[in-house]
């Protein structure tokens, strides 16, 4: 095995927040199994990440239940489940230890958040020297708030407000961000044969 999937924080925790309802892909765990069920048939690993601030009191505090995979995503026996407490996957985990010790040089990314916790994820791993596909459509976002948008106000409204980052020009800034220098960009299609 020389290469792995690595889905990152598809979680529960994700569908109790007021701002998934803006998300760029509702329908990323069909995505995801497509990604998944590839890398099976292809004999690779497939690496499973959950976001976690234990003690935040939020949902992604694990004493609430909501850090779990979302429905429809079941890792087989064998395939790790690990968590983390930082926006990328191998910072506070043994993900590298474990891609190491399976000979894995190549990784496939997918997952939540697009330009955070993924786009974190596949420049770290290619600064350690992986060789990482981005699957773009694969990935999940949510609109982003300008820096000086107030705390107070409901999202619905920041998602009016013209200086919010919306989900096509995240999608697009990840893609010209990581291409060429830190990943490949991808599609599923592309990468299942599909």
């Amino acid at each position: 095995m020389t290469s792995a999937l690595v889905v990152i924080d598809v979680q529960n925790s994700f569908l109790h927040i007021p701002d998934w309802r803006y998300t760029s892909r509702p329908d990323i765990v069909p995505q995801v199994n497509r990604l998944v069920d590839a890398a099976r048939d292809a004999g690779d690993a497939v690496v499973w990440v959950l976001a976690t601030r234990p003690g935040a009191g939020t949902v992604f505090d694990p004493a609430l239940g909501y850090v779990r995979l979302m429905d429809g995503l079941e890792p087989l026996t064998g395939e790790p489940v690990i968590t983390k407490t930082a926006h990328n996957a191998f910072t506070t985990t043994n993900l590298q230890q474990y891609l190491t010790r399976h000979g894995v040089r190549r990784l496939t990314v997918c997952g939540i958040r697009t330009e955070q916790c993924c786009e974190t994820t596949a420049r770290l791993a290619s600064d350690l020297g992986f060789e990482v596909d981005f699957a773009i459509d694969a990935t999940a976002t949510t609109p982003v708030p300008h820096r000086d948008a107030p705390d107070d106000v409901p999202f619905d409204e920041l998602v009016r407000d013209p200086r919010t980052l919306g989900v096509d020009e995240i999608l697009a800034r990840t893609e010209y961000a990581l291409s060429g220098r830190f990943a490949t960009i991808r599609t599923v299609d592309e990468l299942t044969g599909n």
